[in-house]
């Protein structure tokens, strides 16, 4: 379940709310997790407008993208890991409309130590997580029945 936080200058997404639920359903796809509301709800876009001028380089450059993408412990693998930073790099650009910004995006991969996942106001475990999904799941079988 997890969080993505996509930092850029204001205007430069024309559909912020677009490019959310997209990151946020590719890293679903990307981390094969089960297609169930745990996961549908409480995996998340965010994109924070910066003001402009808020961001530069050593150069003075300022057309960059920061996504962080926070993740449980191990959620990813290094293949996952490597996904996540290319398709959300084509995302971000074709967002933005500028291919040249693939160049300027900066993805960073974070994972919450066990216990660091709050959800429902509970610090969960990665156990506590697989748990809960696997009882959303026996009680969504069941219920199909």
């Amino acid at each position: 379940m997890p969080m993505i936080d996509v930092y850029a200058t204001a205007g430069t997404f024309a559909d912020r709310h677009g490019l959310a639920k997209d990151l946020a359903t590719t890293l679903m796809e990307i981390e094969k997790v089960p297609n169930i509301p745990m996961f549908r709800q409480n995996t998340a876009g965010f994109v924070h407008d910066l003001p402009e001028g808020s961001l530069s380089n050593v150069d003075g450059d300022s057309g960059y993208v920061r996504v962080q993408v926070l993740t449980n412990a191990g959620a990813l693998d290094r293949e996952q890991q490597l996904a996540v930073v290319s398709r959300f790099t084509e995302l971000v650009s074709a967002a933005a409309g500028d291919p040249t910004l693939a160049e300027r995006t900066w993805v960073l991969l974070t994972e919450a130590v066990q216990g660091g996942w709050g959800l429902a106001g509970h610090a969960n475990t990665n156990d506590e997580l697989v748990a809960a999904a696997r009882a959303q799941i026996a009680a969504l079988q069941a219920g199909d029945q």
